[in-house]
């Protein structure tokens, strides 16, 4: 009988271990269900019970300087539907066919899928959307979406760059502060039953979207309309393979206007030809290097002037050519320029004159001002890919090498760099970083940064910038540069005509034609860059492609700011005369006597063509060309 109720308690025991084990492992997966993995079956639920649809948001503004609006997002729509609340997919296909201008079947096979959700189309015009909508077709829902609008079409298209489908900054300021003009996506959810279908009871909550930041450029629209307008006029005349210019502060390194042509319309870019579209959108001002020629000699001369090594009254004289390390290296004027002091030097832009001021300061120095000068680095202007441009490494420099590298050969440089390293040279000596973005504000007006101009280091005394800045004043008002100048103002540059290479050797018939400018000379505020890529026909000199734009750019600044005149306009004009037939050099000196620049194309002994004909009303110390 013991035995028997001490077999019953022991299987009582047992049986009441095993329940607590059962109950044991129910609440252990109760607890993991609820607690551990509470949070993540709950999202699963919800996807079951609700259907969210995104809200888009907005991106931000860019505006330029003034707040004209540059780039801004346009209202557009996306198109979703739930294939199981279509009742008639049918006659659904065919009115979404209709509205939107859709392959029919393209859009019945979506609706015929046995997924809960499908995107139909997105990027839908706000009034096709409106349209459609009026149907009231069942399972079809639409979402606010934004695309991005440019106001401005094919302006800038190099500095703005464009946004993919996502919006999603993919070239230019778009993508280098897509972070800032990125906002963030908002919201809406609706309840569904099991098949996906909205709930008739249901309550649509929303999550709003909060817009991008706004982006203020450095840019004046107005003055980037002139540049516009000047390369394409540009590049058009002489059937260029490519135009550009630059507008700098000088006093700020803010950058007022860049502009390329050819350029491409940003609202409607040529996706379906990368080549082409990366081409058109390559901004060449920032990325690319070239050799500048005569336009460097800026940089030679106020180093030189800077080192003591040349004063006013040094003398030069130009035979035509120099020989370096055995090599003859001509002057581009091949008859010579004779004796000269270095302001006729610059002025007549003599490479004679800068041989011997590269020679005479020797590769450390020579390379410690172009250093300064910011050249051989990047600018660290706040754009993408930006290029630093190339100097020999300095170990490496030959004396013939030396002597090319201070008329602007065997260097190479980028545009950015080029204009920035010359404000430099005639704002006093201050090398600014240049910018192009100003300011960083919220969506609702709070601004969040605010750029102040950079100084990066001294690069010339202010002795120095005065001198030069009276020099190039002469190169405008009496030498090649006189086409870039305005009546009533004083203008001062440099023009320049390199030589273009391919596969190691001078391209025949390739050049580029340049040239660069301050005004007002007394006190420099703008400086202008032109350049001219491959001129067609012989008139290929900086001082007749490029200089008459960067005058025509000067003077509608001028005129836009209401900057007063600073010299009283005191234009002579003189006739041309017929020149051809005559020896050159008899040409030359006929008409330099009569107080106009020469500019020389070949080499022959005699003038076989001359710009402009004969009997033209020409200012005197305007530019001539002659053929030879």
């Amino acid at each position: 009988m013991k035995a028997s109720a001490s077999l019953m308690r022991k299987r009582i025991l047992v049986a009441f271990i095993a329940l607590a084990v059962v109950f044991a492992a129910l609440f252990g997966r109760l607890f993991y269900i609820q607690v551990i993995d509470g949070a993540w079956l709950r999202s699963k639920a919800a996807e079951q019970w609700y259907r969210d649809l995104p809200l888009k948001a907005a991106r931000g503004k860019i505006l330029d300087r003034n707040g004209e609006v540059l780039a801004d997002s346009r209202d557009v729509f996306t198109l979703y539907a739930r294939p199981n609340a279509v009742k008639d997919k049918s006659a659904a296909a065919a009115e979404i066919s209709e509205a939107l201008g859709m392959e029919y079947q393209t859009i019945l096979d979506k609706l015929n899928t046995n997924v809960g959700e499908v995107t139909i189309k997105r990027k839908i015009a706000a009034n096709d959307a409106y349209t459609l909508r009026k149907k009231n077709i069942d399972g079809l829902y639409y979402t606010l979406d934004t695309t991005r609008n440019y106001p401005y079409g094919g302006s800038m298209s190099q500095i703005l760059g464009f946004t993919n489908i996502d919006n999603v900054g993919q070239s230019g300021l778009e993508s280098y502060y897509d972070k800032y003009l990125t906002g963030v996506d908002g919201f809406a959810y609706t309840s569904t039953d099991m098949a996906g279908r909205e709930i008739d009871s249901s309550v649509t909550r929303y999550v709003p979207s909060i817009p991008g930041c706004n982006v203020t450029l450095s840019v004046d629209s107005n003055i980037q309309s002139f540049a516009d307008s000047a390369v394409t006029a540009a590049a058009t005349e002489f059937s260029a393979k490519s135009a550009s210019m630059i507008v700098m502060d000088v006093n700020t390194g803010g950058i007022l206007a860049m502009a390329k042509s050819p350029s491409f319309d940003l609202n409607n870019p040529p996706r379906n030809d990368l080549d082409l579209l990366n081409e058109l959108s390559r901004n060449t001002m920032i990325v690319d290097m070239y050799e500048p020629g005569s336009t460097f000699k800026i940089f030679t001369t106020a180093a030189a002037l800077e080192a003591g090594v040349v004063t006013d009254n040094d003398s030069f004289f130009c035979a035509g050519s120099r020989t370096v390390d055995g090599q003859r290296i001509r002057c581009w004027r091949s008859i010579g320029h004779g004796s000269q002091h270095l302001a006729d030097g610059v002025k007549n832009s003599c490479n004679c004159v800068f041989m011997d001021l590269a020679l005479r300061l020797g590769t450390s120095r020579f390379y410690s001002a172009l250093k300064s000068f910011g050249l051989g680095e990047k600018t660290g202007v706040d754009f993408t890919g930006e290029s630093k441009g190339m100097l020999m490494k300095e170990g490496n420099v030959k004396t013939v090498d030396l002597a090319r590298i201070g008329f602007g050969q065997a260097v190479a440089v980028t545009p950015l760099q080029l204009i920035s390293g010359v404000c430099s040279v005639v704002n006093g000596g201050t090398l600014y970083k240049p910018y192009l973005v100003a300011s960083v504000d919220s969506y609702d007006g709070v601004n969040l940064a605010t750029r102040t101009p950079q100084a990066v280091r001294r690069t010339v005394s202010e002795s120095t910038s005065k001198k030069m800045r009276e020099y190039l004043v002469g190169v405008v008002a009496n030498g090649g540069g006189s086409k870039a100048g305005v009546s009533g103002y004083a203008v001062g540059g440099k023009t320049g005509t390199a030589q273009k290479y391919a596969n190691g050797s001078i391209a025949q018939g390739k050049y580029i034609s340049s040239f660069i400018g301050f005004a007002p000379a007394n006190d420099p505020k703008y400086a202008v860059l032109m350049i001219v890529d491959e001129p067609q026909g012989y008139v290929y000199y900086g001082s007749l492609v490029a200089a008459p734009y960067a005058g025509n750019v000067f003077a509608k600044i001028f005129d836009y700011t209401a900057l007063p005149p600073t010299l009283l306009p005191e234009t002579e004009y003189t006739i041309m005369p017929d020149v051809i037939g005559k020896p050159t050099e008899q040409a030359v000196s006929e008409l330099e006597q009569m107080g106009l620049h020469v500019e020389l194309v070949g080499e022959g002994e005699t003038v076989t063509a001359q710009t402009p004909i004969p009997n033209t009303k020409i200012a005197v110390n305007d530019t001539v060309l002659l053929r030879c």
